[in-house]
């Protein structure tokens, strides 16, 4: 079914929660994983307004969801390769899941007001018109006992022992 599976991971609720479900999605399909950032770049930067962040924090910042989001991968078994991108996150996905020619992508789901969602658009929306392979918008909230579970059976904790990798 799913060979290549990609996940945008930001770090959010959202992207842990596309992460998880992923994840899981990617454990019963035995796919191959890529992990993807991307440092957005607002399209008004005005550092007098105290609006700009400068590109090499947010890069840092993102570089270390990056290496967070492996090592949860790399907790469940998986050997993801990552990737950071800048720009526009939907642009960004949609490339390299065509240059890796992904059988599906994950992205998180974040809520957003009718204004904001018709001024910014939506990247789930952009990904399915833009995309021919299958896009998932997560939205389930996986516990963390089934989360567990997609451990392999050597990395489980042993009954009544607190786990300290699990995953939020």
């Amino acid at each position: 079914m799913y060979k290549k599976v990609l996940l945008a991971y930001d770090g959010s609720i959202e992207g842990r929660r596309a992460l998880r479900e992923g994840a899981k999605l990617a454990q019963l399909c035995c796919a191959e994983v890529f992990l993807l950032a991307v440092v957005e770049l607002p399209s008004i930067m005005t550092p007098e307004a105290g609006l700009a962040v400068p590109i090499d924090e947010q890069t840092a910042n993102y570089k270390a969801i990056l290496a967070e989001g492996v090592e949860r991968l790399k907790a469940l078994g998986f050997s993801p390769t990552s990737r950071l991108e800048i720009g526009d996150a939907g642009q960004k996905i949609a490339e390299v899941a065509e240059e890796i020619e992904a059988h599906l992508v994950v992205v998180g789901h974040r809520p957003q007001g009718p204004l904001a969602r018709w001024w910014f658009g939506s990247v789930g929306s952009y990904l399915v018109k833009r995309l021919c392979c299958s896009v998932l918008v997560a939205q389930t909230e996986i516990s963390d006992d089934e989360f567990e579970q997609l451990k392999p059976p050597s990395e489980k904790p042993v009954s009544g022992q607190a786990d300290t990798a699990s995953v939020s």
